[in-house]
């Protein structure tokens, strides 16, 4: 069990790469608290559906206290809600703009800013924001989107060199999924797919779980000396 006593937050833990992540660490024996804007329905032993919308803040912090105040600690955070609003830079509106920053971007850092000072006092503590292959190379019709994901390892490389500073074993890491066979993912046309598998070097896309190892493997002790690091789980893709 390689989060046995732990207690993990995972955002966007409703449905897709969220929902696999809460299902993984549950099974690794953390208590894991999933997050999101419809109270996220589980029947998984270890996870607990809450409901909560990142941009927030008052809600947030009512939400942190009432877990600290629950379950006594915070031991992992996966910053891994998410949206996108695409479209090409002439037809992105403001609003596009606007909702993809404040979700993707300052959700992140409204929750990370809670959680982290708790990480601190305890002296050990691991984040984990899920960026996006998108954030590493870019996209057409997505420079929304691409910012924020290339934001949140920004964010990730700047407070692990901040907490390190501070003397505290509180890791940050962010890890970069390519294109993943969720249900979203299912309703795409083959003749979409299927270049993108013709670009990634195992001809395929992922799966949930294999995001979910990733990001529990940087959550866990085994990633002890792993921090400030983008972790890319796309197959070898080059978009």
């Amino acid at each position: 069990m390689r989060l046995s006593g732990k207690t993990a937050i995972v955002t966007g833990g409703a449905q897709g790469i969220g929902r696999v992540i809460a299902e993984t660490f549950a099974g690794e024996g953390a208590t894991v608290i999933a997050v999101d804007m419809t109270k996220p329905d589980y029947t998984c032993e270890g996870v607990f559906g809450y409901t909560c919308n990142v941009t927030d803040r008052d809600g947030l912090k009512a939400f942190v206290a009432d877990i600290v105040g629950t379950f006594g600690k915070i031991d992992v955070l996966i910053n891994n809600a998410g949206i996108t609003r695409d479209g090409l830079l002439q037809n992105m509106t403001e609003e596009m703009w606007d909702l993809v920053c404040d979700v993707n971007l300052k959700g992140v850092f409204n929750l990370t800013q809670l959680v982290a000072p708790l990480m601190i006092d305890q002296g050990t503590g691991s984040i984990v924001n899920i960026s996006s292959v998108v954030g590493e190379y870019g996209n057409v019709g997505q420079t929304n989107y691409a910012a924020t994901k290339a934001g949140v390892i920004a964010m990730a490389k700047s407070w692990a060199k901040e907490f390190a500073r501070k003397g505290a074993n509180v890791r940050v890491n962010s890890l970069a999924p390519g294109y993943i066979n969720t249900e979203m993912m299912k309703t795409v046309p083959d003749k979409v797919l299927d270049p993108i598998r013709q670009k990634t070097m195992l001809g395929r896309l992922g799966e949930p779980e294999e995001i979910a190892n990733a990001c529990l493997f940087l959550a866990s002790d085994e990633a002890s000396f792993i921090t400030g690091h983008c972790l890319s789980v796309n197959g070898g893709l080059r978009l």
